[in-house]
């Protein structure tokens, strides 16, 4: 059942993104913007934590879900250091990913070796 859910919320959340980009005339950077800021003030009030324990990846794997954790990683952080870290919390919880990201875009370009249009 929990893969269901997942399957289920992932896809709904997919499927805005996707009447977002059809519907109107947002860019799909402003779209995608939009969704982490979604889930920074969605997570802000309280809404996002009861999501992602109901949905697992479904809820934090798109990018809401990375809005999320910049939220949660900025609370935890001036929970411990205070106002230093409004600062330093955001990229401090998502640097394992932020990392990873950089490195495989790097590693599959080297080895695609992708060609200007």
């Amino acid at each position: 059942m929990q893969f269901l859910w997942a399957f289920l919320v992932g896809g709904a959340l997919c499927l805005i993104g996707q009447v977002l980009i059809d519907r109107t005339s947002l860019t799909p950077a402003r779209i995608l913007t939009g969704f982490v800021v979604a889930g920074v003030v969605l997570s802000a009030i309280g809404l996002y934590e009861p999501l992602t324990e109901f949905a697992g990846a479904g809820a934090t794997v798109p990018l809401s879900g990375f809005g999320h954790l910049m939220a949660q990683g900025v609370r935890d952080a001036v929970d411990k250091e205070g106002a230093i870290g409004i600062l330093t919390g955001a990229l401090s919880s998502a640097a394992a990913g932020i990392g990873a990201a950089v490195v495989l875009s790097l590693t599959a370009g080297l080895i695609s070796r992708p060609k200007e249009k």
